[in-house]
């Protein structure tokens, strides 16, 4: 008997042009716990980098806002899928801080960005619902399981979900954890297919650890003199680093048990680029939950050393890149199983079994 999947059926991105490198933040004046370092910044730098990996990051261009490059991924991702946007029955816009103009550090959320990509796309059908997520850095992830639900209720059978931010117009410049942020936009067609056999989305997990919702938030400047009324991304990278090596493979494997399948039948994980280091140390306690002491070769494509991190981006951008052979060394093969996977503020970590 034929089940009704959700499938993949176009990607798309947006990277900005603007190449940020270290000799960035050269003049920055970092602090940290209201006192100015005293480190030379290049050691700084220099420091950071060896941690997360992180060489470069994206800015967007002056003109653009978050809306903006969203529209130009989910573009790509309609065009890849050869569908007319007037067919889609939902635009779910993962994002966690609106439009924010530069130099203003003001969050613009009404309408939905979503709701501003469906008059971008110049979409008529009124059918056709756009709505927004705020779910941290697993924003994405989390909208495509909304999508699941949408298309096996019988209720959609097109639904397009973008991920998008514009990290670099919310973070202090006097916070060198700030080096880790960086713009970027990502979408992606998820339509039904009838199948006897399970294709598309098998399985997801969610879950939220309230009582970590402190590791990752707005607050002020790390600069005590800056006294400007902003408040800025702020996060403890030292315990979220610990969390999410914890954490992530317990969800991760939760979601591959419920799938039914084994963890040797993954051949890629898509997962959030947030520190090259930290995923590493994921990957190998997910495969020691399962008493496989190696974590084969080429199973998790990285852009973070040339994106950086671009939150809710980062995964359907990386999901795009592979898929059109932009990440040398990996491919997506026919039948080939695959996990999504994200973990950010709230403290929110989901994962998602596929099958290509």
């Amino acid at each position: 008997m034929n089940k009704i999947y959700s499938v993949i059926t176009g990607t798309g991105s947006y990277i900005p042009e603007n190449i940020i490198s270290g000799n960035h933040f050269m003049e920055s004046s970092f602090f940290d716990n209201g006192v100015k370092l005293d480190k030379e910044n290049t050691e700084i730098i220099h420091k950071f980098s060896e941690i997360t990996e992180i060489v470069e990051r994206r800015y967007v261009d002056a003109n653009l806002l978050n809306s903006n490059i969203g529209a130009l991924a989910a573009k790509k991702a309609i065009e890849d899928a050869g569908i007319d946007p007037e067919t889609l029955d939902c635009i779910i816009f993962c994002h966690n801080f609106g439009d924010v103009r530069l130099n203003s550090n003001r969050m613009d959320m009404l309408p939905a960005l979503a709701a501003k990509v469906k008059q971008e796309l110049n979409i008529l059908n009124s059918d056709c619902v756009a709505y927004d997520i705020i779910f941290g850095c697993p924003g994405w992830v989390q909208g495509v399981i909304q999508a699941d639900y949408l298309i096996k209720s019988g209720d959609a059978k097109k639904v397009l979900v973008i991920g998008s931010e514009t990290l670099s117009r919310i973070i202090d410049p006097h916070d060198r954890d700030s080096m880790i942020f960086s713009d970027g936009a990502g979408a992606v067609i998820f339509e039904a297919k009838e199948s006897a056999e399970p294709i598309g989305i098998i399985a997801h997990k969610s879950e939220t650890f309230g009582n970590y919702a402190s590791l990752l938030l707005m607050g002020t400047s790390n600069n005590p003199n800056e006294n400007n009324g902003n408040t800025y991304l702020k996060m403890n990278g030292r315990k979220l680093y610990e969390f999410a090596v914890i954490n992530v493979p317990q969800v991760v494997k939760k979601a591959i048990d419920k799938s039914g399948i084994s963890i040797t039948d993954i051949k890629t994980v898509f997962i959030h680029q947030a520190n090259g280091k930290m995923d590493n140390a994921i990957m190998k306690r997910l495969f020691k939950l399962y008493n496989v002491e190696e974590v084969p070769e080429k199973l998790v494509p990285m852009t973070i050393s040339w994106l950086g991190n671009s939150s809710v981006a980062t995964v359907p951008t990386l999901i795009d890149l592979v898929r059109k052979g932009k990440v040398e060394g990996y491919q997506i093969g026919e039948g080939q199983y695959a996990v999504f996977a994200s973990v950010g503020a709230g403290m929110h970590i989901n994962a998602i079994v596929y099958k290509f």
